[in-house]
């Protein structure tokens, strides 16, 4: 073992994908952040002034705030305002969520001994590269120059705006022209949106590649762990620290389709297929990277059933040899061969369950629900607040009531 795997045995880091970068050291530096990724509405105050307060005060300068000066003024403008209200808070509120989720990953891999001795160096050099691109300079100056030559000139120029004069833009036969607030709006408020967005997207790439150079290693799985995933059980906890970023997903689409809804004569059902695409990304951004392990789960679960199977059955034969077979007559009272054998049963039924991916169904449904939450006020759009208080009503009795009955069950299945 090197002397760096035997410090981290020794000594585990604090494992944090937000805990650093050159944006992290100027809000350090600034008092914006301290070392635990606090003063999380000190650095939303300060986001939403810089990003959104210019934006109200040129509006109003240029004459459109309000009224007939635009389609769409800034008032009315309701992308804009979730997008810096909601969206931008969201995504920074986030980083303390995710970090305080994954803060103990690395020691839980030690802890629960699937790391061997000599598979040290190599996890290690995972966990340092994590660090290494965490804190890079040129890759946060490379996301800054994809915001303003992609994001900004590409992505919501030709995708994203609206195709109607607005506050920040008004039509003309050689294209949108900028107006004040909108020379605003693309050189400062924009990019900062875009950059903490795109900031995460390389965080999450940084976490898939190191699941993905932990699972190339030879881990120390154990088939008959409870957790049914070999003692990789923890890492389904971990996913709902993303939550808060899916949350703000949603809601950033959901800001989108309100403009669309609501100044361009669309409709909600027109985009079914990007809610479902938007729900099915997320998942796959945030369980796809868990099913790396699923190799070397699968590998276990086969070599449990054999190696219990075979255990199981020498045992069984023993069993039957002695209590049915042998004409000893050993009281079977007071035996602890009957218990053994129950939990020889129990042992290999355990294995038998064990998953091949550490995705729970609950973690599934709750980052979902966080997903498409932002979505259900535009429900209004299209069935009153009445009918669709009641459909929610309905769904939430329906779901207390499968509940009760599964707890019934349990409670009567359960022996006195």
């Amino acid at each position: 073992m090197t002397s760096s795997g035997a410090q981290l045995l020794a000594d585990p880091p604090d494992f944090s994908l937000v805990h650093g970068g050159p944006l992290f050291q100027l809000l350090l530096r600034s008092h914006l952040s301290g070392d635990a990724l606090d003063l999380v509405r000190r650095r939303v105050i300060v986001f939403v002034t810089i990003a959104w307060v210019p934006l109200l005060l040129l509006s109003a300068l240029a004459g459109k705030l309000m009224g007939n000066s635009a389609a769409v003024p800034f008032l009315f403008d309701l992308e804009t305002h979730i997008r810096f209200w909601v969206v931008v808070p969201l995504l920074l509120a986030a980083e303390l969520a995710v970090h305080r989720r994954l803060l103990r990953v690395v020691r839980t891999f030690l802890d629960r001994n699937l790391i061997p001795q000599a598979e040290m160096p190599r996890f290690d050099a995972a966990v340092a590269s994590v660090f290494r691109l965490r804190n890079s300079v040129p890759a946060e100056v490379l996301l800054l120059a994809c915001v303003y030559l992609i994001g900004v000139l590409v992505v919501w120029r030709r995708f994203t705006a609206i195709d109607v004069s607005t506050w920040y833009a008004t039509a003309s036969p050689a294209g949108p022209e900028l107006t004040l607030p909108g020379w605003w709006y693309a050189c400062v408020s924009l990019p900062i949106f875009q950059f903490l967005l795109l900031r995460w997207y390389f965080r999450l790439l940084i976490w898939i590649r190191f699941l993905w150079q932990v699972s190339r290693l030879d881990l120390s799985l154990i088939a008959t762990h409870p957790d049914q995933v070999g003692g990789l059980g923890f890492l389904s906890e971990t996913v709902f620290g993303f939550s808060v970023l899916l949350l703000a997903h949603g809601a950033m689409v959901a800001a989108q389709i309100a403009n669309r809804i609501f100044f361009a004569g669309a409709t909600l059902q027109q985009f079914k297929g990007e809610i479902a695409m938007m729900v099915g990304v997320l998942m796959c951004m945030v369980f796809g990277p868990l099913l790396v392990f699923s190799p070397q789960l699968a590998r276990a679960k086969r070599l449990g059933l054999n190696e219990y199977g075979t255990l199981a059955e020498r045992y069984v034969r023993e069993f039957d040899g002695k209590w049915l077979r042998s004409q000893q007559g050993e009281p079977l009272m007071g035996s602890a061969d009957i218990q053994s054998l129950a939990d020889m049963g129990n042992s290999f039924s355990v294995v038998r369950s064990m998953r091949i991916a550490p995705i729970t169904r609950d973690a599934v449904l709750q980052l979902a629900a966080a997903a498409l939450l932002p979505l259900v006020p535009l429900l209004l759009t299209v069935m009153p607040l009445e009918e669709l208080t009641r459909q929610l009503l309905g769904l939430v009795l329906r779901a207390a009531r499968r509940r009760a009955r599964a707890v019934s069950r349990l409670r009567r299945a359960r022996p006195e």
